[in-house]
């Protein structure tokens, strides 16, 4: 798969749950392939920007699968996690306002409240149990990309106009002007 595979709003899938994974089989493996080479050629065509996860919803795909970068600090490090019928189990904190882009969402970032502690359950590819508690950062990437299992984006978590932004080609961002209606 391509950066081509991944859907963008409007696209209604991304407004629909997925459906949770009943066995993990060679179909769920190739699915999280397609997922990573997807992701890294977006990532590959966005210079001022790194891609740290996806979800299947947006290569089209409705079964609840997400897949996380390893390490978001080193660029070359192309390796995902992949987690399979994610669920957080506990939020943790006050939420947290903080910048925030999606591969689904074209050039548009936003200002979204996120806890700062989550503790999160799913299963491996191999379907063993995994729980973890991600903090900061990857709390911020696992509460996104489960939203979008459940056909949440970023702009539904956005509480005021002011906080979309533009990203502009050479990385800046702007303001993104609300639509008014004239009479």
């Amino acid at each position: 798969m391509t950066k081509d595979d991944i859907i963008a709003l409007p696209d209604p899938r991304l407004r629909q749950r997925s459906q949770r994974v009943a066995h993990i089989d060679e179909a769920t493996k190739q699915l999280v392939l397609d997922m990573t080479t997807a992701t890294l050629d977006w990532g590959a065509s966005r210079s001022h920007e790194i891609e740290v996860a996806l979800a299947a919803v947006q290569i089209g795909d409705m079964r609840r699968v997400i897949i996380v970068r390893e390490d978001f600090e080193d660029h070359d490090n192309n390796r995902f996690r992949a987690f399979i019928n994610p669920e957080i189990v506990k939020f943790e904190g006050e939420p947290v306002e903080d910048l925030e882009g999606c591969l689904s969402v074209t050039d548009v970032y936003a200002e979204v409240a996120r806890y700062p502690k989550v503790k999160i359950k799913a299963l491996n590819l191999q379907g063993q149990p995994v729980r973890l508690t991600a903090t900061g950062f990857l709390a911020r990437i696992f509460q996104h990309e489960i939203d979008h299992t459940n056909g949440i984006v970023i702009i539904d978590r956005v509480t005021n106009d002011s906080k979309l932004l533009a990203l502009q080609p050479d990385g800046s961002f702007i303001p993104i002007k609300p639509v008014t209606e004239t009479t």
